[in-house]
């Protein structure tokens, strides 16, 4: 079945198709919710939350743009819901920290322990880490979507930026005494 009969048949509800829904896109839309989630298990719970979220709004689909698109936009966003009513944000003095020159050796640094260093961020800087640097979404976006500034975002950015390149660099540091 093509997605745009699979999307009409949801629009109808129809629960077979729904399930068929979920089957071809969650291990898509899981690791977006890994990404905006502090646990394994709460990453789980959003994905899970996001597909009701989907299936209440398929209606509202217009088949313009990427379905798939438009359905990590939801992901994103119930996820990041849940995390504004589950935490108070802290307020963060909106200086403007120089963004961190970063050169890295792509063959010192494995894809797997960036993955693992930005899991560690603080919420907050992961949270905007990503949306901006991985998902492409503009400051003013960001501010949007989190209900913060762009100030506060581009602040957080920055901060988050700071702390990898603190992390990169002390592994680098690291292998590069231990190969000595």
């Amino acid at each position: 079945m093509r997605i745009s009969q699979l999307i009409q048949k949801c629009k109808k509800q129809d629960i077979k198709a729904q399930e068929q829904l979920y089957r071809l896109f969650a291990h898509k839309l899981f690791p977006v919710c890994l990404k905006y989630s502090a646990s394994y298990q709460q990453a789980e719970d959003n994905l899970q939350d996001a597909f009701l979220m989907i299936f209440d709004k398929i209606p509202q689909y217009k088949n313009k743009g990427s379905f798939e698109g438009w359905m990590k936009r939801i992901t994103i966003n119930v996820a990041l819901q849940k995390y504004r009513k589950q935490t108070v944000f802290e307020i963060i003095k909106e200086d403007h920290l120089k963004e961190p020159e970063i050169e890295i050796d792509e063959d010192a640094v494995s894809v797997d322990f960036l993955l693992e260093i930005i899991q560690q961020l603080p919420d907050r800087y992961r949270q905007v880490f990503n949306l901006y640097v991985l998902d492409g979404f503009s400051h003013k976006e960001i501010a949007e979507v989190m209900n913060i500034s762009t100030g506060t975002s581009k602040s957080n950015l920055a901060r988050a930026r700071v702390i990898l390149k603190d992390k990169i660099e002390d592994s680098l540091n690291k292998s590069t005494a231990r190969s000595m």
